[in-house]
């Protein structure tokens, strides 16, 4: 199972942005992330994805770790966010009852 985080802000906020993410706390060892990958739209500032991995069985606690994760840049002008759970096929089918 994966939760795919993604962040926008503008460009101006991009200092303010670093200062938070240096105050993050350690990933809990259920959780693996690939990113953050950065890139920018002119205009529209800078977006960044990360994909966290997890077993289904933590879903709860990894919901719980990235909500927090990711409130902790609230307050930053500009900031929006989105996390977005996707599942493997096998997870998916049994959620269906086909597994």
């Amino acid at each position: 199972m994966v939760t795919i985080g993604m962040v926008a802000f503008p460009t101006e906020s991009a200092k303010e942005m670093g200062k938070c993410f240096m105050t993050l706390p350690a990933f809990p060892p259920f959780l693996t992330r690939k990113g953050p990958y950065f890139g920018s739209t002119l205009g529209m500032g800078i977006k960044t994805i990360s994909i966290f991995e997890y077993d289904a069985s933590k879903k709860a606690e990894a919901d719980e770790f990235l909500g927090n994760y990711y409130a902790t840049f609230i307050g930053v002008p500009g900031y929006t966010y989105s996390l977005e759970t996707w599942f493997e096929v096998s997870e998916a089918f049994k959620m269906i009852g086909l597994a």
